[in-house]
């Protein structure tokens, strides 16, 4: 919010000093915490009645749209005949589909070369039995 360092709090704070006298300036900041503190409170409240202001109004948007669909779902199942079922349009869909994706195929495992299994079973061998 704002942008306030340690350099300009210490310029605060001398100027403080010096205007207020040390004897006043724990009497000051309390003052001054008293009515931050109220004043972060109302702002909280005026937050929290916008808030449910806001939630209020999109209820009532809600409600209507329930209220459309219904009226609309009561038209059309007077229109439609007992016996046969309730026909509703398909929603739009989109001209063109994505493409889906192959799977990935497993990759073979890798196999030994000859040379290298011939080197491993002649290292073997040069090992004396136990």
């Amino acid at each position: 919010m704002f942008d306030i360092g340690w350099s300009e709090l210490l310029v605060i704070a001398v100027v403080a000093i010096v205007v207020v006298g040390p004897k006043e300036l724990p009497k000051l900041m309390r003052s001054f915490g008293f009515y931050a503190g109220k004043l972060r409170r109302a702002a909280a409240e005026f937050r929290r009645q916008f808030d449910d202001a806001m939630r209020e109004a999109e209820l009532e948007e809600v409600k209507q749209a329930i209220e459309s669909v219904r009226t609309e779902t009561r038209s059309l199942t007077d229109e439609a005949p007992l016996g046969q079922p309730l026909m509703v349009e398909k929603p739009a869909t989109p001209a063109t589909k994505p493409a889906a994706k192959a799977p990935r195929k497993r990759a073979a495992p890798k196999t030994k070369t000859p040379a290298k299994a011939a080197a491993k079973r002649a290292k073997g061998s040069a090992e004396p039995a136990p």
